[in-house]
């Protein structure tokens, strides 16, 4: 090759550096001479060697992404260019030419074929640049090629391996152009397919979340992948998160997902910590749904099973609503007739929840959607006779109906249908009294009808309520509503008595047949002329039909109902819930500063304690929560039946204990463990009433307080029992109240906040959503609340690792990750992580210090125990403070430590070194409150067991500095800032990083 070819392209690559460059000119020169050459072998060494100049910069800068993408496109400009439509309109015989001449074209770049030699051959290059520019121009080559390109099925081959090799690679910038390389060599049809096999293996167990996003963007959706890109929906960086949702949204049909996996992206999505997550969902998913679906609202709400997700369903539609028009709101309201309802025929669990879903929307305008809401809703009067007209049609079925499954189904679809009604009470215009007046006296008939169904008493009750704003008046409208339907107005009736009632007959009988005789007897003497006698006859008729006359009146007496009415009292099971759910939502809308009248304790005593010992589990669980929910409004009553509900919560079942234990909870949240001391000095007063008895009585006063003391250690031990149970429910409900009561500070104790630590970090418990999520929460805020609470979690260090430790191989205990929980509870107890850090924490002796020499302490102990390298590993994650008598403290016991460990692992000795040096100069570790440590406790509460399982895949556990160097996606280092530069020094230094590649290559060719 001449001089000149070779200046050609050494110019090629100068100018392709500048952006603002036409490529598609260069290429095509670049071609031209290509194609003019003979021996193509000085072109493809010249052109590699220039290139390698680029491959060898690992920073993305500006120049070397100019000369990719030049590369990429001159390699790729010797393919035929793409067919199009009016192809398909020529003659067949031209059709064949070009086949041949495209198959000729396609055996014919001898260019194409070298540099993908070379790049393959490159892959396995020590230097992580070349292997990150080698995977991101094979993504480039293979993205610049048509649609219908083909390529050699060896060279295919070779490409996929390397590739499915980079995926694997230690440098996440690698991971990703590998990834992303890889999008065309997918064959989603074919289950083995060993390209999404690796996306899905990256997509569960990579540690960097721009490697999870890498392969979200471009991996195939199918019946396999689906439930992978599901699960990133769930992913710990919202980044990931987000992605998720817009592939989700722009590649998967709304059929393609069932109900649950539909209604669980939405649950997830609407309710997402990210605002930009969020927004995704309702901006980018839901249209592409309602897209799909043609904008029927209704068809949206039937692909999502309202019946049972009527919540996330009505999040859907607000979400929706609020991006929308209020004009095209009403244009597509539901199907309203001239009165404003929809008609009862017409009535849907669909259509009548975007009735409700539009109203609560309009309403929660304020005064501005007044006038709309008045276009889609009635007045309350005419609305009160519509709902109650539906509610009575609702049918109540028999033990032997309720076997009907298509009955039961139709039940409960109206049951549905009546709870959606009732809730768009609160929507209606009730300030005139007129109307309010109608809708309380439809719901108080409603409440006192016994063929309402249970499920809806508690939303009657509750709608009632607020319409009454004075709770001396709820007590009475409810006690009135209990007692009717309870001790319901019965008329008293006569037993009918048989015997009497043939007596009467009998004897009517008789005196029918005695008048008839004197009557014939009578017309005899009549024709004798036997006048005496005929008047005697007559006067005896006359008694006879007067007794006669007597008869039936007694007769008709006994025969007739009487009009006296009697109450009958009702003790079924059916009658005793309706009654209790409504006093349980009665006590529940009281304000916790009304007090237990005589009307309240009525029904205590009536109603609600003899209903405890009834042996129907559903009468005794709504007993126990209106107790509970009582006693929170009487120090009195609580002290009284705290034992009882003790009682209940270790013998019942499990239903009716967590209730009693929530009661439990809550009283002790409200009133503290000195109810329990208040109650034990009450039960004793109780006993001694005379003096003589007090002075008797009075060694046992003494033992009053061990009393209240051993009750509380007893409620103590009852919950740590139950965060051992089996049943998950009664363990989360446990474990919840605990961390409650320490939050609150009504108990402080580390050997608890360790039970905890250790129950979040079982994988026994790794499917209880609830328990992990609730201890999460917890952990952070109890932590970062106080340096009290943080002492707490520095005294229950190491206990929580002694039994990490000690734990056997059968315990489940045995697969927690140690140096995971010592990283929490490291960061946990940083100063530097409190809400509201003190200002002198630095100078005093820190949470950090006393951790430092119980860890130094512990060394001491055993200088041979394997728990010696976590230890020295976690002192120099610490954050000490400049106090000199704790430097001193430190400083003797390192020294000591040192000694002792004089041949121990290399790793103890590095940070026993390092520890030293620090102490001597006295540059102790600082960081600033505000600087990276919130984050940092949120890692590591969230990414428990993910680290064991990405150690498991690469072989290799990096630390957290490399963890975050990862995250950038361009493994810089850390570093802290300190003193903000000028703009004059950013621009200096901007353009001092700008690398310009001309000047290598003049370098080398004036070294040649």
């Amino acid at each position: 090759m001449t001089a000149d070819n070779e200046i050609e392209i050494k110019e090629a690559f100068q100018r392709a550096q500048k952006g603002h460059n036409n490529k598609a000119k260069l290429v095509a020169s670049l071609n031209s001479r290509y194609n003019k050459l003979e021996d193509k072998t000085l072109f493809h060494e010249e052109f590699v060697h220039y290139l390698k100049y680029a491959m060898i910069v690992y920073k993305r800068e500006p120049t070397v992404e100019n000369v990719m993408e030049f590369v990429a496109r001159f390699a790729t400009s010797f393919q035929p260019p793409p067919k199009t439509e009016d192809d398909g309109a020529r003659p067949e015989a031209e059709k064949e030419e070009e086949e041949e001449e495209e198959d000729d074209a396609e055996d014919d770049h001898p260019f194409l074929s070298f540099l993908f030699n070379f790049l393959l051959e490159s892959h396995k290059a020590s230097s992580h640049a070349v292997r990150f520019r080698v995977c991101q121009l094979i993504n480039k080559l293979l993205g610049s090629m048509a649609e219908n390109a083909q390529i050699d099925d060896d060279l295919f081959d070779l490409i996929h391996q390397a590739m499915l090799v980079r995926a694997t690679d230690k440098f996440p910038n690698v991971r990703i152009q590998a990834a992303l390389a890889m999008t065309r060599l997918q064959q989603p049809k074919d289950p083995d397919c060993p390209t999404i096999n690796a996306y899905m293996l990256i997509l569960e167990n990579d540690t960097n979340a721009e490697v999870r996003r890498a392969v979200l963007s471009c991996i195939a959706m199918s019946p396999r992948t689906l439930p992978k890109v599901l699960k990133r929906t769930r992913d710990i960086k919202e980044n990931v998160r987000k992605l998720a949702y817009q592939v989700l949204a722009e590649k998967v049909h709304i059929k393609a997902l069932t109900i649950a996996q539909r209604v669980v992206l939405l649950q997830q999505g609407l309710h997402d910590t990210s605002e930009a997550v969020r927004e995704v969902v309702c901006s980018r998913l839901l249209p592409a749904w309602m897209l799909r679906l043609d904008g029927n609202f209704t068809e949206l709400l039937h692909r999502l099973d309202v019946e049972n997700c009527a919540q996330t369903a009505l999040d859907t539609l607000q979400a929706i609503f609020r991006g929308t028009p209020t004009e095209e709101l009403l244009q597509n309201r539901a199907q309203l007739d001239n009165r404003k309802l929809v008609p009862v025929d017409s009535l849907s669990c669909e259509n009548v929840l975007y009735w409700r879903a539009l109203c609560e929307f309009i309403k929660g305008k304020g005064d501005d959607g007044d006038e709309m809401l008045e276009q889609v809703l009635p007045d309350a009067a005419t609305y009160a006779d519509y709902l109650y007209g539906y509610l009575k049609a609702v049918p109540l079925l028999s033990e032997e109906q309720r076997a009907d499954f298509n009955q039961l189904e139709l039940v409960m679809t109206k049951e549905f249908i009546s709870q959606q009604l009732i809730r768009l009470i609160g929507c209606l215009d009730t300030n005139e009294e007129g109307s309010r007046k109608r809708v309380l006296a439809v719901l108080q008939e409603m409440l006192a009808l016994p063929q309402t169904p249970s499920s809806l008493v508690s939303l009657l009750t509750e709608k009632l309520l607020t319409l009454l704003p004075d709770d001396h008046r709820r007590i009475q409208t409810v006690a009135e509503i209990i007692s009717d339907v309870r001790d319901p107005i019965m008329e008293a009736s006569k037993p009918v008595d048989q015997n009497m009632s043939r007596r009467q007959q009998v004897q009517l009988a008789e005196v029918k047949v005695r008048i008839l005789e004197a009557k014939q007897t009578l017309e005899d003497c009549i024709a004798a002329q036997d006048f005496s006698r005929a008047g005697e006859l007559k006067d005896s008729i006359a008694e006879l039909e007067n007794h006669r006359n007597q008869i039936l009146q007694e007769v008709t007496e006994s025969s007739q109902p009487s009009d006296k009415e009697i109450r009958a009292e009702k003790s079924d099971p059916e009658t005793l819930l309706r009654c209790l759910i409504m006093c349980a939502e009665l006590l529940k809308q009281m304000s916790i500063k009304t007090r237990i009248g005589p009307t309240i304790s009525a029904l205590m005593s009536s109603l609600v304690l003899p209903s405890i010992a009834n042996a129907h589990p559903a009468v005794r669980n709504m007993a126990v929560v209106c107790l509970g929910t009582c006693t929170l409004h009487s120090k009195e009553l609580a002290k009284t039946h705290m034992v009882l509900l003790l009682q209940i919560a270790q013998l019942d079942e499990v239903k009716i204990r967590i209730s009693a234990l929530r009661a439990v909870i809550d009283l002790l949240l409200l009133f503290g463990f000195q109810l329990l001391s208040e109650s034990a000095a009450t039960q004793t007063a109780s006993q001694s009433q005379s003096p003589e008895r007090q002075e008797e009585d009075a060694p046992a006063a003494e033992d009053r307080g061990d009393a209240a003391e051993d009750t509380a250690q007893s409620i103590l031990v009852m919950l740590s029992e139950l965060l051992d149970s089996e049943v998950s429910d009664l363990r989360s409900e446990a474990a919840e109240g605990l961390a409650k009561l320490m939050y609150t500070g009504r108990i402080s104790s580390a050997k608890m906040l360790s039970r905890l630590v250790l129950l979040w970090y079982n994988p026994v418990t790794e499917d209880d959503t609830r328990l992990r999520h609730c201890l999460g929460v917890f952990f952070q805020l109890y932590a970062r609340e106080s340096r009290v609470h943080q002492e707490v979690v520095e005294e229950g260090f190491l206990p929580t690792v002694r039994t990490l430790m000690n734990a056997p191989a059968t315990s489940p205990l045995a697969e927690v990750d140690i140096n995971n929980v010592v990283e929490l509870l490291v960061e946990l107890t940083r100063p530097s992580a409190l809400i509201k850090p003190s200002c002198v924490c630095l100078q005093e002796v820190c949470v950090h210090d006393y951790l430092a020499v119980r860890m130094c302490g512990e060394m001491l102990q055993d200088p041979t125990a394997p728990e010696v390298r976590l230890y020295a590993k976690t002192l120099s994650n610490l954050e000490l403070s400049r106090g000199e008598t704790v430097r001193k403290d430190l400083q003797t016991r390192q020294q000591t430590i040192h000694v002792n460990l004089l041949r121990g692992p290399k790793e103890v000795m590095q940070v026993l070194n390092t520890l030293s040096k620090k102490l001597q100069l006295s540059e102790c570790r600082f960081i600033v409150g505000a600087l990276l440590r919130p984050c940092e406790v949120t890692r590591a509460l969230v990414c428990t067991g993910q680290r064991k399982v990405g150690t498991a895949k690469g072989g290799r556990k990096p630390s957290r500095r490399a963890e975050s160097s990862e995250s950038d996606g361009e493994n810089v280092p850390e570093s802290l800032a300190v003193v903000r530069p000028s703009r004059r020094a950013k621009i200096a230094a901007l353009e001092k990083t700008k690398l310009d590649l001309n000047t290598l290559i003049n370098q080398e060719a004036n070294v040649s």
